[in-house]
C-alpha cells in the first residue's frame, strides 16, 4: 500500500514505531515528539530527515506543520491494569493525553478542520476499565 499524498507526526513518539509503520506503507513522517533521551536518539538515526520538537506541552499546533495524521501513545501507567489507577484526569502521566487533544484541536482550528484528516491512539489494556469506564468516556468526548 503505498500513498504519497498522506504526511504523519507522531506525538509521544518513543523509538518511532508510527514512523516506521507509517514509512512502510508509503506515508511521509514530517514531525515527532518525545522526551526520553534514548528513544529521541534512535529516532534521529532512523529518521534523520523528521522535524524533533521535543515536549508535547511546549508544542502549538497552529506552529507547527500540519499533517494528515496524528499518532501518538500518551503515557500509560495511570490507566494500566498494572499501575495504580489514577486514571486519565487525575494521574499524573495519563493525563497527557490532553496535550495531544490540545495540539490536534489547535491545527484544526489553524487549517479550518482540514488537518489533521485522522488521529491515532495506542494505549493498553485498562484504557477501557479504568474508573469503571469513565476514563475512555473522557477520551471519547474530547475528540
Amino acid at each position: 500500500m503505498e500513498n504519497k499524498n498522506l504526511t504523519l507526526g507522531s506525538l509521544f513518539d518513543g523509538s518511532g514505531g508510527f514512523l516506521l509503520g507509517g514509512c512502510i506503507c508509503g506515508i511521509e513522517a514530517k514531525w515527532k515528539s518525545e522526551i526520553e533521551p534514548f528513544p529521541v536518539r534512535v529516532t534521529e538515526k532512523r529518521f534523520p530527515s523528521v522535524k524533533h520538537y521535543g515536549d508535547v506541552s511546549k508544542i502549538n499546533g497552529a506552529d507547527i506543520e500540519p499533517v494528515d495524521i496524528i499518532t501518538f501513545g500518551s503515557p500509560c501507567q495511570d490507566l494500566s491494569i498494572a499501575g495504580k489507577r489514577a486514571g486519565i484526569q487525575e494521574g499524573e502521566r495519563s493525563n497527557l493525553f490532553f496535550q495531544a487533544i490540545r495540539i490536534i484541536k489547535e491545527m484544526r482550528e489553524a487549517t479550518n478542520g482540514e488537518k489533521p484528516r485522522y488521529c491515532v491512539w495506542e494505549n493498553v489494556p485498562g484504557a477501557f476499565s479504568s474508573n469503571g469506564g469513565d476514563d475512555f468516556k473522557a477520551v471519547l468526548e474530547a475528540v
